[in-house]
């Protein structure tokens, strides 16, 4: 394998990681879990076992991805944004081996210090704002904020904000792709 680690970075054996992988200070991959090509790891990051990263995902600093979250391709996990993987953590009640899935769909953001509560999915190309606290599955190309986050727009595949006409329809500014609304869904038509 191709990839570059911190010599301060800790890697157990039994990781997969692809080519082309960054991994920086003081990081810990664990045993069994599955980095894919041309990722970021960044600084003091723990991606913990049977965790799955796709291709060219980005974790920004103090991140832990524990196990039960798996990230399709071209997934941003922002600075310090917190997985959890049991609704109701107890020190003295061991609920190991009955973590809950939690699973973001290809390109979609996570925005610093947010958090991500078990067991609820992150759509393709969703974009969850800073400090955004989640509670319930989110849509592919939904915008959501607040604590707990409620759904205030739409976003394209580059990241901005999409305004639909009465057609029902939209053009992101940057990219020039056209989405359409329809009966509650994004979807991309150009």
């Amino acid at each position: 394998m191709d990839y570059k680690a911190h010599p301060t970075a800790v890697i157990d054996e039994g990781c997969t990681i692809g080519d082309g992988t960054r991994i920086w200070h003081f990081s810990h991959i664990m045993n069994g879990c599955t980095i894919g090509r041309n990722c970021n790891i960044g600084q003091n990051v723990v991606v913990s076992p049977d965790v799955v990263l796709g291709d060219n995902v980005k974790v920004q600093n103090n991140v832990s991805i524990y196990t039960g979250v798996i990230c399709e391709d071209d997934v941003f996990l922002g600075p310090s944004m917190v997985f959890t993987n049991v609704l109701n953590p107890r020190s003295a009640v061991n609920r190991r081996g009955r973590y809950l899935r939690t699973l973001v769909k290809r390109g979609a953001t996570i925005g610093a210090n947010a958090t991500i509560v078990c067991g609820h999915d992150i759509g393709e190309f969703a974009f969850i704002g800073a400090g955004a606290v989640i509670t319930k599955a989110v849509p592919p190309y939904a915008l959501v904020v607040g604590n707990p986050a409620r759904h205030t727009g739409w976003m394209s595949e580059y990241g901005h904000k999409l305004a639909f006409g009465p057609e029902g329809e939209a053009t992101c500014p940057e990219s020039g792709q056209r989405y359409r609304l329809e009966n509650g869904r994004v979807t991309r038509i150009a």
